[in-house]
């Protein structure tokens, strides 16, 4: 179905996150820290920015362990999150359009889009 833009035209604003599967998370997050310099935490790393508007804004870079349950019910080795500008009018024009809306949200009252 082609993307209707008149319903809803900034539908994401930005990538929120990418979260990926590893044996060894702290290894990983290691080896970024010392050969390429990222600020790494026990999350991961979080990339700070502003947006257009000036507003501080952040992106998360978290490698997890491999038999995390966060993902599911997705059973892939990598999830990303995108930033949106509404989610709530971005959840209802996807059901509009017949789009799968799966799960709930761990950290809101919205539901999950679970992609291909």
């Amino acid at each position: 179905m082609p993307l209707k833009i008149d319903k809803m035209q900034n539908r994401i604003t930005g990538l929120g996150g990418f979260f990926f599967r590893t044996k060894n998370p702290d290894q990983i997050k290691d080896w970024y820290k010392n050969h390429l310099g990222l600020n790494t935490d026990q999350y991961g790393c979080t990339f700070w920015w502003k947006d257009k508007e000036g507003h501080d804004c952040s992106t998360q870079w978290s490698p997890m362990n491999e038999d995390t349950k966060y993902f599911e019910p997705s059973q892939k080795q990598f999830m990303m999150n995108f930033r949106v500008e509404n989610l709530v009018e971005l959840l209802n024009v996807l059901k509009s359009e017949r789009v799968t809306i799966v799960g709930k949200s761990k950290n809101m009252s919205t539901e999950n889009l679970v992609g291909h």
